[in-house]
């Protein structure tokens, strides 16, 4: 065993090993858990942007994003958050947890390791009262059509009056519980994107 100058026994520490790459993490969990994510890569460059420009960040304070995944929307929404606003991330996979928690050290963003139908009680526990914007890209067509509807009414009472749901998809299942709930939605389509994707904008 090896020494120090002390004469003393010295103990090597073995190196840190290095985080995988976003994508690569999020392709291994992919293939454990394919229900959950829906898709093999995360989402491209243009469907971020198209997500994002549905917001009018100016109004914007409070985002709930649901399903955060490798923070692939989790950065682009800090950078547009004003210094005040707060971005509360409901993610139920740890890996992902433990990613978003040491990659993106930012005051503003809360991981929490919790389902995203249980943001009412867990905000109303940190004192947030009301929410301008949730985003999510959880593949609701996995869900039951009542499980769909029960989740949507839960996002829909977390809004306040003139707050926005984004959500994208990559299927049209969820467009009758989304109407039922909102009344108001808008649809985009990005074909740039594996797979190509619906956006939907639902208006409280």
């Amino acid at each position: 065993m090896a020494t120090n100058e002390h004469g003393e026994e010295a103990y090597a520490v073995p190196p840190r090993r290095r985080p995988l790459p976003p994508a690569l993490l999020f392709g291994r969990t992919f293939l454990r858990h394919p229900r959950m994510l829906g898709s093999v890569i995360p989402s491209s460059r243009f469907l971020v942007s198209r997500v994002l420009r549905q917001v009018d960040w100016p109004r914007t304070r409070v985002v709930v994003e649901a399903g955060p995944g490798v923070g692939t929307l989790t950065g682009p929404i800090l950078e547009r958050l004003g210094g005040e606003g707060s971005l509360f991330a409901f993610e139920m996979n740890p890996t992902f947890v433990s990613h978003l928690r040491s990659e993106i050290p930012d005051r503003r963003l809360t991981v929490l390791h919790r389902s995203a139908a249980e943001a009412g009680p867990v905000l109303h526990e940190r004192g947030v009262g009301s929410v301008d914007l949730l985003v999510s890209g959880i593949p609701l067509s996995g869900l039951t059509r009542q499980a769909r509807l029960s989740l949507i009414a839960t996002w829909r009472s977390l809004l306040r009056p003139g707050g926005v749901l984004v959500i994208y998809q990559f299927t049209r299942s969820a467009l009758p519980e989304l109407r039922r709930v909102f009344g108001q939605v808008r649809q985009e389509f990005e074909p740039f994107n594996v797979l190509p994707a619906r956006v939907f904008k639902c208006m409280t």
